[in-house]
């Protein structure tokens, strides 16, 4: 009982870091989780990190003098490394509304309080088949992964290189966004062929009202190829998303 409040301090450190990532990654940090079941989840997720990185954080809570500033800096360092997961999960994201735009469903949206805006409607369900498909690939030990190698790379207490952060964060947004261009390539194609094909149709029967034609069946034909392709597209997402953790966020 006398280390009683030197052990409290240093969970507190611990909490605040592997708080402040899950607080940005994927599913969790979604406004559908209840705020009060994200904290009960950090503190599971503290309290089963603890025996692994207890001596990371248990030199320095022994400064109470210090411990609101460590913990400033552990939210900080939490909140980076939660948004780097978060910009490349961003690619599942942008690949849906690639393929919504392509099927003509681009004006279907709805509000979206993580990213503060408005989300095709295709691009929610795309986010939640990913994150399941993510989960059943087990990428979430490697999000828990990344929180315990960060204190190798980030001591408690050291406050990480800015420059280092915004060119990782950089990075990881081209690479995102070559991922989703990626993922919604058969869309592409697919949007390119309609259009031509349709142009032809429209320039050899003029008189005919292509628009009313076209328009329904896009999104018939759209739809058709994307539940063909969902499935590949969701597991390449997954395997693109492993091999990214795997290699270090190089």
């Amino acid at each position: 009982m006398q280390d009683f409040p030197l052990q409290a301090s240093a969970f507190l450190i611990l909490f605040a870091r592997a708080g402040a990532v899950l607080m940005l990654l994927p599913l969790f940090s979604e406004e559908s989780v209840p705020g009060r079941i994200r904290l009960l989840i950090a503190f599971a997720l503290s309290l089963g990190l603890w025996g692994i990185l207890s001596p990371a954080v248990l030199p320095a809570a022994g400064d109470a003098d210090a411990l609101a500033g460590l913990l400033v800096i552990e939210i900080g360092v939490g909140l980076a490394l939660g948004m780097i997961v978060r910009l490349m999960f961003q690619a599942a994201v942008m690949a849906a509304s690639i393929a919504s735009l392509q099927m003509g469903l681009s004006t279907a949206v709805i509000f979206d309080p993580g990213l503060g805006g408005q989300t095709p409607l295709l691009a929610k369900l795309v986010v939640l088949a990913a994150t399941l498909v993510c989960l059943a690939f087990g990428l979430h030990h490697l999000w828990i992964g990344a929180i315990i190698q960060s204190y190798e790379l980030f001591p408690v207490g050291t406050v990480p290189n800015a420059g280092d952060f915004a060119t990782l964060a950089i990075t990881t947004v081209g690479k995102a966004m070559s991922l989703a261009v990626s993922l919604a390539a058969p869309m592409l194609v697919y949007g390119i062929v309609f259009n031509v094909a349709l142009g032809f149709s429209a320039r050899l029967a003029p008189t005919i009202q292509v628009f009313f034609i076209a328009q329904p069946l896009n999104i018939v034909l759209g739809m058709a190829l994307f539940a063909v392709v969902l499935g590949a597209m969701l597991t390449a997402f997954a395997m693109a998303m492993g091999d990214w953790m795997q290699s270090g966020w190089a």
